[in-house]
């Protein structure tokens, strides 16, 4: 037990240090890494996977993914155009080189697929009115 929780750990930091690296490269992904971090944290170090939900902008979306497997309909949107995005470049470079083409290409429509097959997030349920709230509305 206390040495898998030691592989995770280790498999969370140096996913978070590739995403880390995406932050300041734009070739590399910063989000697929996060996600992998996330996931193994959430195993080994529940602080730290709280830490990485806690990152404005794309911690809530991590989270969600994390814990519900579902993708919005924005993240979706991007995440497939920047698909679309590798898949011309990779033309453009490979054009004469089908094999390494067709592989890559492969990758991209897997990734692609799973990204489609991806619920949206539940609406989340509306709060009850607090009692100062129902005080005012009668106002």
């Amino acid at each position: 037990m206390y040495a898998s929780m030691w592989a995770w750990r280790i498999l969370g930091i140096f996913a978070f240090a590739l995403g880390a690296i995406g932050v300041v490269l734009p070739v590399m992904p910063t989000t697929i890494f996060w996600i992998v971090a996330a996931f193994a944290f959430v195993r080994s170090d529940p602080r730290w996977a709280a830490w990485i939900y806690a990152r404005p902008g794309i911690g809530p979306h991590i989270q969600t993914f994390v814990e519900t497997g579902r993708i919005g309909m924005r993240s979706k949107a991007a995440a497939l155009a920047g698909m679309a995005l590798a898949a011309a470049g990779t033309v453009f470079l490979f054009w004469n080189h089908p094999w390494p083409m067709a592989g890559s290409l492969g990758f991209l429509a897997i990734g692609a697929a799973f990204v489609i097959s991806r619920k949206a997030p539940l609406a989340a349920a509306p709060q009850p009115l607090q009692e100062t709230e129902i005080e005012k509305q009668g106002e």
